[in-house]
């Protein structure tokens, strides 16, 4: 694979602060269409395809020997924007969910949105569990390469909506069942980008089931059948092709367990692989 120019971290946040905190801010102006609904249903299915145990209600993936009242779990959502995967894939599914999010305005929006879903206020699109106290988020302010999912508390800490523990304490260092990783990583170098995965890979070892998914744009690979990256100047990112990510994955001693294509997004995008 040829040399390619490498994102710069300030950079890609100063390109994000110029773009509105709204769905079609973080999604490039498809926040309208059925992009969000398509995305996130696609999510769910998959992640219920690796994790079944969380499947709360009888159907295929509900194993006929799940507890009735299981263990709480608890997932990260990276790079998470305004919370959008968290409301509408991670909250259905899990009982708390950790935001990391580097953009000032993004990172508030998603702190007012998950107030206002507590409050009952949000009057559409309230996150699920928060009202009633059964979930949380807890939301913190951070770029991945300065992040450890085992020593969260080195993010800037904003706060933690709906359930509380009763030893929050405890749960600092306890690692996460499942670390989102959606339409950000393309921020990171390929050396931070094995470095962040080496820390995930340090926390599923406290969850043997625990998982990492990535659901990111692919390019083709090269003509020659080897892996190729697309740097875009605009917001400092890479777009990597599927031998790419693959090549990192292993680089970063990963392994993977299953891979899938988002179907049913709009024509003219990359493709996007989880």
């Amino acid at each position: 694979m040829a040399a390619t120019a490498q994102p710069n971290v300030q950079e890609g946040i100063e390109y994000w602060n110029t773009q509105p905190a709204s769905l079609d801010g973080v999604l490039g102006g498809y926040g309208s269409g059925s992009l969000p609904r398509v995305d996130a249903l696609g999510s769910r299915l998959f992640l219920l395809h690796l994790y079944p145990q969380l499947s709360t209600v009888p159907s295929a993936f509900r194993p006929l020997d799940a507890p009735e009242n299981p263990p709480r779990t608890r997932a990260l959502d990276v790079g998470a924007g305004i919370g959008r995967v968290t409301a509408d894939v991670l909250l259905y599914l899990v009982s708390d969910v950790t935001i990391l999010e580097p953009v000032e305005s993004f990172v508030q929006e998603a702190l007012s949105r998950a107030r206002s879903s507590a409050s009952g206020s949000l009057k559409s699109g309230a996150w699920p569990g928060l009202a009633d106290g059964s979930k949380s988020v807890t939301i913190l302010q951070g770029t991945l390469q300065d992040f450890h999912p085992l020593m969260p508390h080195r993010a800037h800490f904003l706060d933690r909506i709906g359930y509380q523990s009763p030893r929050p304490a405890d749960e600092i260092g306890e690692g996460f069942d499942v670390i989102w990783c959606q339409w950000c990583l393309g921020h990171l170098s390929d050396p931070d980008l094995v470095a962040f995965f080496k820390r995930c890979s340090e926390s599923l070892k406290k969850h043997p089931q625990a998982v990492i998914v990535v659901k990111e744009n692919i390019c083709a690979d090269s003509n020659d059948g080897t892996p190729q990256e697309i740097f875009d100047e605009q917001d400092s990112s890479l777009t990597r092709s599927d031998l790419a990510w693959k090549r990192l994955f292993k680089e970063a001693g990963l392994r993977l367990i299953r891979e899938r294509v988002q179907e049913g997004l709009p024509e003219g995008l990359f493709v996007v692989k989880m």
